[in-house]
């Protein structure tokens, strides 16, 4: 059995490129509009987002997870399987998004201080992070969703709600920011709304879909999500190590002070949207390759990893020149203040450096998620987790500044990479 034309995989990749970028873009909306009001919200949000980055990595088996078990599903031609692993996956982010959602308004002040931010940062920090774990549940209903379409190899339904979710909050985030004076609550208050009708129209199509397919959609009982939970909890180690590393990164910013931790946001929101845009790659991957798997077709799955490889670092050392060329009028746009851009610059070199590497483990990611390789997976953010930490230590010790700060990165992803390079040799070396 040949694999997927490149038509069939840009189908799949064009839109969650999209789809992928937009996400983060909400992040990076957010980022230029508290920028326009100094230094101090700017890192109240860099810490925010650290925290909602965890939690979001932290239950992103709700796509990742879901993605593959669909798609395979699908493949046997077992629809209504498939449809249950749907039901598991939205049942679960209710209820960890409503959970973890009431944790996060009582827990804030712990882990706001977890970062070690200088004391005028902390009161906006709190606001900002209460008023956010309102939408948590919507966030995480929203992440099942892109799961779920993936799955179905349609991810034009899902660009099309995430592009409605960022339009919306890049219009409310002005209206309560600086006309109704809510300052950076008026940019939580903005995401918040936008995210709860997002989660309702993913819910509302769903539906709709399921009606025409014949399968059954809605909550079900948590008893009967044990098979998505199994699979998860592996990942839910893999995001934890993952989302951990950069929030080390973010903290060691953080205790070098407001200017340093401002300028770690804009290159952070800047490195994700870049890098997570090769991620479509990896969509393409989960769904393509975990189709072709439940087909029993081995080869056409190993030919199809080796060509996304190839596009992935192309489009690596793409996204890479872009940045390194483009990099002072970006960090303009996000700041006037001259120490937060000074400061910023040679970390931004640093993020344009990565990017190839960055790819390629982001490819690698999305095949071996496909084959449900997750011990794997696993092990390969473990020892990224190990080379920040150490990094983060000798940055601080020596004073290597934000540039230690993003060297760290880099050998975090570098790390990862190896152990995924051997996981993928391991999982095709059997191919038929």
């Amino acid at each position: 059995m040949t694999g997927p034309s490149n038509r069939q995989i840009l189908a799949l990749a064009i839109p969650a490129l999209g789809a992928l970028a937009a996400d983060p873009l909400l992040s990076l909306v957010d980022t230029a509009f508290v920028g326009r009001l100094g230094p101090v919200p700017l890192a109240a949000l860099g810490i925010d987002v650290a925290i909602f980055g965890f939690a979001f990595a932290l239950f992103n088996f709700l796509a990742y997870a879901t993605t593959p078990l669909v798609a395979r599903a699908r493949g046997m031609g077992d629809i209504a399987g498939a449809g249950h692993v749907v039901s598991q996956a939205f049942t679960l982010a209710a209820s960890i998004g409503a959970a973890v959602g009431v944790a996060l308004i009582v827990a804030a002040p712990v882990l706001v201080s977890l970062f070690g931010p200088e004391p005028n940062v902390v009161g906006p920090a709190l606001e900002y992070l209460r008023i956010r774990a309102v939408a948590l549940p919507a966030m995480l209903v929203m992440t099942a969703g892109h799961g779920a379409y993936r799955g179905m190899q349609d991810t034009r339904t899902p660009l099309v709600l995430a592009l409605v979710v960022n339009v919306l909050n890049a219009v409310l985030d002005p209206l309560f920011m600086f006309w109704g004076g809510l300052e950076l609550a008026g940019a939580a208050v903005a995401t918040l709304i936008a995210q709860w009708i997002g989660a309702v129209a993913f819910v509302i199509l769903l539906r709709r879909r399921a009606g025409v397919e014949g399968w059954r959609f809605g909550r079900i009982p948590l008893g009967q999500t044990r098979g998505l939970a199994r699979v998860g909890s592996l990942l839910v180690i893999r995001t934890l190590l993952l989302v951990g590393s950069l929030a080390v990164a973010t903290a060691t910013a953080t205790r070098m002070g407001t200017v340093t931790v401002a300028a770690h946001q804009i290159v952070s929101q800047i490195w994700f949207l870049l890098a997570m845009m090769v991620d479509a790659l990896a969509i393409a991957a989960q769904a393509l390759v975990a189709d072709l798997a439940g087909r029993d077709a081995w080869r056409a799955a190993r030919g199809l990893s080796r060509r996304l490889h190839v596009w992935g670092l192309i489009a690596g050392v793409f996204l890479g020149l872009m940045l390194w060329t483009a990099a002072a009028p970006i960090g303009r746009l996000f700041t006037v203040d001259r120490s937060v851009l000074a400061a910023l610059e040679p970390a931004m070199g640093i993020a344009a450096l990565m990017q190839p590497v960055a790819a390629l483990v982001f490819v690698a990611d999305g095949v071996l998620m496909a084959l449900v390789e997750l011990r794997t997976l696993a092990l390969s953010t473990a020892a990224g987790f190990t080379a920040m930490a150490l990094a983060a230590g000798a940055g601080l010790a020596f004073g290597w500044g934000l540039p230690g700060v993003w060297w760290g990165i880099t050998g975090m992803i570098l790390a990862r990479g190896v152990v995924l390079a051997l996981g993928h040799r391991r999982a095709f070396s059997g191919a038929r």
